[in-house]
């Protein structure tokens, strides 16, 4: 096990240098120091993802003080933890601060020095249904992970914000409210953080938790928000991570006495359209690689027990091959590989409780994943009974050496695919995405596919092992609201929420992606900016304001589609 799980180094930073410590924050809170130091900001963001950085930037381009309490060492959350094949849609939505971070990870790939095990012809221009390199809009779309940490460290350096590493909200006491407003927050670590606006830029919505704000957990069901694809799932197959031939889910094939095979759920999937707690599968996305000099064999986990994968077995014997389809190609020979098939690195199940789990509770669903996902990689490249052609296949693939130096070179970010969402002023949901309602304010656009994972493995009435969840709804570019940045002004009114944002669970499905992250963050920071000199509440910004400087900084709020002529957009990807 790597240092996932373990115990952090107690010290904290408050400039923008190179943290000390292990791997991702939310793996181990410090203790309190005995004299607590308060400080005080126009903006005070929590959270170390890339929206905490588009916040923060943009805040410091507005000229008001901001400081960055990150609960993580690393900052960029998924966009600098494996994530480096990214989920467009169609990138003329992208714009402002987020457009400009994929256009420094391309001046980056420009620099010959860049390219260290492959050249830049070699790798050409690889992507499954993306091109990796816009040449014509100088932007880049894939990258390594350490490449887009350095640019969001330098972003953060060339602005001079104040930035605290390994800093974790008190969830107990740590928010102090007068009325309707944060007044600050405090960490475990001591230190207090007096802000007039705040921003959670969380995948898991700590402060806004905290700061008594509504939010769910879970999927709706369908007369919630009045929404198609809501709920239980039953009998719905939109992508290929599903059980395409039967295959028996008991210890004794055919005999349900003998129990069932380990990760298959013994309860009922529910009615379809019903709404539940459960909450679409992680995973940690990987850096992987074939190249001999940078390649390291699949270690064996601690605790590794080979029967944790005995369904696998079954999907193979079923003839199932498709296990290297989402190894996608980022530079210098190495992948972002995420999830794929019916039986893949989704830990279907095991997170139902992370989104309002404690500290504690969180690492130890961080290291079960870590560990499933490691003995599944050890598993298929070792295990004798694994079919040869997969074995040799897999054995050929390892951990690349220069990534994650400090965690074993794992991810040091689990791919949180949703946590806690916000029911704030407004609620995105898929009337919305697919145009059957208008969306008021927009303050940003997404157009990625509603794609949602598997939330349950369960047992068919027929006797099978089957997969639910897993949806994938293609649409158009849609505009985002302001109201689903801020909560009811009655429960808080100087918080703004660009992450766990108001949005049904089918909705967010395709709201989640990092692009449309990077956007929100930044325009919440204007709207905090704004709130701030205007003294309001963030529900009280004029819109027309807000608008006009959200398109002076480059920012797309509509979106019309271009002339027969024009390049093209790129099919949408599975995320």
């Amino acid at each position: 096990m790597s240092s996932i799980g373990l115990s952090r180094v107690g010290a904290f930073l408050a400039a923008v240098g190179i943290a000390v410590g292990t791997a991702r924050a939310a793996e181990g809170p410090v203790a309190a120091p005995a004299r607590p130091q308060t400080q005080d900001y126009d903006v005070v963001i929590y959270g170390g993802t890339s929206a905490a950085v588009t916040a923060a930037v943009q805040t410091a381009k507005m000229g008001k003080s901001v400081v960055v309490v990150s609960p993580d060492k690393h900052l960029g959350g998924l966009s600098a933890g494996g994530l480096g094949f990214t989920d467009t849609g169609n990138k003329a939505v992208i714009g402002g601060l987020s457009r400009e971070f994929y256009h420094r990870v391309w001046k980056h790939y420009q620099q010959p020095e860049a390219w260290r095990w492959q050249t830049r012809e070699s790798f050409g221009n690889k992507g499954q249904g993306t091109p990796a390199i816009d040449g014509a809009w100088r932007t880049m779309w894939v990258f390594e992970p350490h490449v887009a940490e350095k640019v969001f460290d330098q972003w953060i350096a060339e602005h001079n914000i104040a930035l605290v590493r390994n800093a974790w909200l008190d969830r107990e006491k740590g928010v102090a409210k007068q009325g309707r407003r944060i007044v600050s927050i405090a960490t475990l670590d001591g230190r207090v953080f007096r802000g007039r606006v705040f921003i959670d830029a969380t995948y898991e919505g700590d402060l806004m938790a905290a700061a008594g704000v509504s939010y769910h957990v879970g999927r709706e069901g369908r007369d919630a928000y009045g929404e198609q694809w809501a709920g239980v799932q039953t009998g719905v197959f939109h992508h290929a991570h599903y059980f395409k031939k039967a295959v028996d889910p008991y210890v004794v094939p055919g005999d349900p006495t003998s129990g069932l095979l380990p990760r298959i759920s013994a309860d009922p999937p529910g009615e379809k359209g019903q709404g539940d707690r459960r909450v679409q599968a992680y995973c940690f996305r990987m850096c992987l690689t074939k190249h001999p000099e940078n390649r390291l064999p699949f270690p064996k986990p601690d605790g590794y027990d080979p029967k944790q994968y005995e369904l696998l077995l079954r999907v193979f014997a079923t003839g199932w091959r498709e296990l290297f389809v989402k190894y996608d190609p980022i530079p210098n020979a190495k992948t972002d590989t995420n999830n794929h098939g019916p039986f893949s690195f989704d830990n279907i199940g095991y997170n139902y409780d992370y989104p309002e789990a404690s500290y504690e509770r969180r690492r130890e669903i961080i290291a079960e994943h870590e560990q499933y996902q490691k003995g599944l990689l050890y598993f298929m490249a070792n295990d004798p009974r694994v079919p040869e052609d997969v074995r040799t296949a897999v054995g050929q693939w390892g951990l690349a050496k220069d990534e994650f130096l400090d965690n074993g070179h794992w991810p040091h970010q689990l791919y949180i695919r949703e946590a806690r969402r916000m029911i704030g002023r407004f609620v995105m949901t898929e009337n919305e995405l697919l145009k059957r309602r208008p969306t008021p304010e927009s303050v940003g656009m997404g157009s990625y596919t509603i794609d949602s994972h598997n939330v349950q493995r369960y047992v068919t009435p027929e006797g099978t092992v089957q997969n639910e969840g897993d949806i994938g709804v293609p649409l158009k570019p849609y505009e985002i609201s302001y109201g689903s940045l801020v909560p009811k002004q009655e429960q808080c009114e100087n918080l703004l929420v660009p992450v766990c944002a108001g949005s049904s669970h089918v909705a967010y499905g395709s709201i989640r992606m990092e692009p449309v992250f990077m956007i929100l963050g930044q325009s919440a920071a204007t709207a905090a900016v704004l709130a701030v000199e205007g003294e309001k509440a963030v529900q009280e910004v004029d819109y027309d304001t807000l608008r006009a400087r959200l398109l002076a900084d480059g920012q797309v709020l509509e979106y019309a589609p271009p002339e027969a002529t024009q390049r093209p957009e790129a099919k949408d990807r599975k995320q």
